[in-house]
């Protein structure tokens, strides 16, 4: 199963510039999926962020994962999410292993580790060219809009 661009904005709220996932793959309905987030030279913070050396800010890779784990969580539910938004509760563990730059492909696992009604947690990694560079434990809460 996978989830096009379409289906993504269809079940979150996001929509450019803070749509940070172009599509997601390998999903295992409600335990795992991967967010797949192309990086180019385009994206409205490189300018600032920073112009002679571009870097992805690490609290953006931190919402992509976020979002990919929203989407897991809201196809999950299916009727059960309608009307609701996927809020984020809670970050742990945070840690960012080597900078993500124009012309990387972000991979971004998520793994439920609690999940299913109200509250979810999650193990998510992020990799470029099979290579770690965050990895954090999210916390995300299911309310009305």
């Amino acid at each position: 199963m996978a989830f096009d661009i379409a289906q993504i904005m269809e079940a979150i709220p996001h929509r450019y510039p803070f749509l940070l996932i172009d599509k997601i793959v390998d999903v295992e309905k409600g335990e795992t999926a991967v967010g797949i987030k192309n990086v180019t030279i385009n994206e409205p913070f490189f300018p600032g962020h920073f112009p002679q050396k571009p870097v992805m800010p690490g609290v953006l890779i931190l919402e992509a994962m976020a979002q990919t784990a929203g989407v897991l969580a809201i196809d999950f539910l299916g009727d059960d999410a309608k009307g609701k938004v996927v809020y984020f509760m809670g970050i742990d563990g945070a840690k960012f292993r080597q900078p993500v730059v124009p012309g990387d492909q972000l991979h971004l696992k998520v793994t439920k580790t609690r999940g299913g009604g109200a509250v979810w947690k999650f193990d998510a990694v992020a990799t470029v060219d099979g290579a770690m560079v965050a990895q954090a434990k999210l916390t995300a809460m299911l309310a009305a809009e």
